[in-house]
This record gives structure tokens, sequence and C-alpha cells, in this order.
């Protein structure tokens, strides 16, 4: 299809993300301070688009990334493979005390004009002493594999973090995989790591050998440090502010074929309108907008990413493979959690104007 990327035909694997597993307390519509009780979802922005892709596309999915031996990595190691993904481990011995630890991530879920919250404990987080050379990549390569996906998050994590991202995407490269990078931009990590400058110096090391970009405007300004454009944008919903930076870009990072992001207006946290936009090989491309009744917006991006990269592997075309993204995000919304409960079906039907009657 005419999306400048060269899919191989034949591979073991689908996909293959590089990132962190992290477990996310959730306590619903009550605030931390006074929860009583909470959830415990597994997440990371990298493993849940491998999981997405899994669960609801079918596809033969993995994920390089570090476990420490204890109950909680037991419990994250179970969501993996309920999920349908392939784990491959770098392993760390918990002393029982200090970790190294399965990182926590706290978020409510607001409701109306509350905002969720969210904050984290990465302390002495065992993915954040991953390091080049940690993997086998010409063995995990050696079976071939279609498409290879990591993000900012993993980036900012540690000063090694970052370098094993920039070894993998050479790798995959060489071994003739698509790669993609989610900028992911996430303002308190990167403030404990070097702030901006450094971000777009690591993130830059990254992305020279990246095909497919996920990111929005802040994310291109600040991930890649790519000045905004002059225009301003009528609402959160216009793509022009996104489509004016492309020019930018492309001219700073020339290799890359496919950019793509949500959009989203905020109304109250249950209320939002949905949209998507991507540059695909010179070509722009608008999702339709959906009214969104919101359960737990956590994941909605990486849901649009994985129901995109479904559709650019299934060789459907531009625009269906934007409203796939679109559809599949949206409907990760109404799910508790931050993976997918939906089935294709489910994605195909409301991307092709579905609606919410019963199902009987």
């Amino acid at each position: 299809m005419s999306h400048g990327l060269n899919i191989r035909k034949d591979a073991e694997l689908d996909f293959l993300s590089l990132g962190a597993l992290v477990h996310r307390l959730d306590p619903g519509i009550v605030p931390f301070r006074k929860a009583t009780e909470c959830q415990i979802h597994v997440s990371g922005g990298e493993f849940n688009v491998a999981a997405n892709l899994s669960d609801c596309f079918g596809m033969k999915t993995a994920i390089a990334t570090a476990m420490s031996d204890y109950p909680i990595g037991d419990l994250i190691a179970e969501r993996v493979r309920a999920m349908g993904v392939k784990p491959i481990y770098k392993h760390f011995k918990h002393d029982g005390v200090r970790g190294p630890n399965m990182a926590a991530v706290y978020s409510d879920r607001g409701f109306g004009v509350r905002a969720p919250v969210v904050f984290y404990n990465r302390s002495n987080e065992a993915a954040g002493l991953l390091k080049p050379g940690d993997f086998d990549w010409k063995a995990i390569f050696a079976g071939g594999v279609k498409w290879v996906h990591c993000g900012g998050i993993f980036a900012a994590l540690s000063p090694t973090t970052a370098p094993l991202a920039a070894e993998m995407m050479k790798e995959a490269k060489a071994a003739g995989a698509v790669t993609s990078f989610d900028l992911n931009f996430r303002e308190k990590l990167w403030k404990i790591s070097g702030g901006n400058e450094r971000a777009v110096e690591t993130i830059a090391s990254i992305v020279e050998n990246v095909d497919v970009l996920v990111g929005n405007e802040e994310d291109l300004q600040k991930g890649l440090g790519i000045p905004g454009p002059e225009m301003a944008a009528k609402s959160k919903l216009d793509p022009s502010v996104f489509f004016g930076m492309i020019d930018s870009v492309v001219k700073k990072h020339p290799h890359v074929k496919v950019v793509a992001t949500t959009l989203r207006e905020v109304h109250s946290t249950n209320r939002h309108s949905w949209s998507a936009v991507a540059w695909i090989d010179g070509k722009t491309y608008v999702a339709p907008t959906a009214e969104l009744d919101v359960l737990d917006r956590v994941g909605g991006g990486d849901g649009f990413a994985a129901g995109f990269i479904y559709g650019l592997l299934s060789g459907e075309t531009p625009e269906e493979a934007i409203k796939l993204g679109w559809a599949h995000g949206a409907l990760l919304t109404t799910f508790p959690g931050d993976t997918t409960m939906a089935t294709v079906e489910q994605v195909r039907a409301f991307a092709k104007g579905g609606s919410a009657r019963i199902q009987r």
C-alpha cells in the first residue's frame, strides 16, 4: 500500500517492543489520599501496544524488558502471559528489601470536573538498570521480526536505557524490520533526567533509525526540538498545527515516513471528543471525530498506536489504518485498565461507523 514502508512478508514475530513493565494502582474515582482499596493493572507504554496487538488483533508479539524476581514480578509476568505476549526477560534478583523493583504507577480516574492525578514510584527500577549488550539482538532477529517499537518513557528512565533503545533500532534496521517510536514526552521523567535539552539529544540518537513516529505537536516540539509553527489551533481537534510541523520534522529526520497522533478535546474527565491524524509518505489523513464517554482514559494513545500499526502491517489503506487506530483507541477508553478488552470485530465495526446498539 502507499505508506512507503518496506514490511517483510514472513517473520517469526509480527511485533517486538522494548520497554519497562509497570503495575498501576487504581482506586477508581477515589483520590489516593482517601483510598481504602485499589485495582492492579499491568502496563507500560511499549508493553501496551504489544499486548493490544496480540490480544485484540491476533498478532505474534514479544517484549524485551527487565523482570525482578519477587511476587510483584510474578504478578506482572502472569499478565504478560495472559495477553499472549512472548517475554524476553533480563532477570534481576530482588534482595527482599530495596529491590530492584518493578515500577509502580499511581493513577486515580478523576470524575467530571476533577481530573485524574498520576504519580510514580520508579525508585531502583529494574528496567532502569537495562543497558546496551543486555539482549542478543542478532539471536532475537534471527527468525525475522516485521515491526520493532520503543518509546520516550523508556528512553527517559536512566542514562543507559536510551543507548539500549538506539542499539535495538540500529539492529532492527539491519535485520529488515520497520521501526517505530512513540515520543510519549513525560515532563516529570525528563525533569529528573536532564530536562528538555537532554531529551532532544537522547531521542535524536534513537530516531535516526526510526521509520514511524507517534506523537502530538507538544511531543514533536519537546522530544525532537522542532519549533512550533506560527499558526494557532482553533481547538484541540484542529490538525493544522500538527500538519504545520511535519515539514520541519521531515527536514530534520528525512528518513521518517509516517507521523501520527491522536487528537483529544477534554470537555470533562468523562466526556472527550476524539480524533486522529497521520502524515503518511507525503500525504495527510484525518480520522472522524467521536464523542466518547470515558471510563478510564489511560492507554488510549497506546490503543490508537496498536490499531494503526495493525492496519499498516495488515496491508490496509492509510485511510483504513488510521480509522482502525482511532476506533481501537476509542474503545480502549471504555475498559478499566491500560490494555485492550476489545475484539477485532468490534474495532472494525466501530471504524465503519458502528454504534452502541446492543449486540444480540
